[in-house]
């Protein structure tokens, strides 16, 4: 479950782009729904009687979560993040625009 204290920008962002349904007009317009939600970046949470029952979600979106679920689950992706955690050097933005040449 998601929480508000979720601090991943992405899973922000993410539930900020849920949108709702309900199950008839999902039945009514599958293929309408996953164009729209594509197109838009969201999702669409389908309701029965205002209880969910399941997300629609286009392909893309899918395929995204999966990969990151496939490096979240990788013990050499998260000790490396949790090294770059531990690092105390930071760099001012003018610091990053000089070593990218921006």
């Amino acid at each position: 479950m998601i929480t508000e204290s979720c601090h991943n920008p992405v899973m922000r962002q993410m539930i900020q782009d849920e949108q709702f349904t309900n199950v008839q007009r999902a039945q009514a317009g599958l293929t309408r729904l996953f164009l729209k939600a594509a197109r838009s970046g969201t999702f669409y949470r389908v309701l029965k009687n205002d209880k969910p029952l399941g997300v629609l979600i286009p392909n893309r979106m899918w395929e995204d979560l999966l990969e990151d679920l496939e490096a979240l689950s990788s013990p050499r992706y998260l000790k490396a993040i949790a090294k770059a955690r531990r690092e105390t050097k930071s760099y001012s933005l003018d610091e990053v625009k000089k070593k990218l040449n921006l």
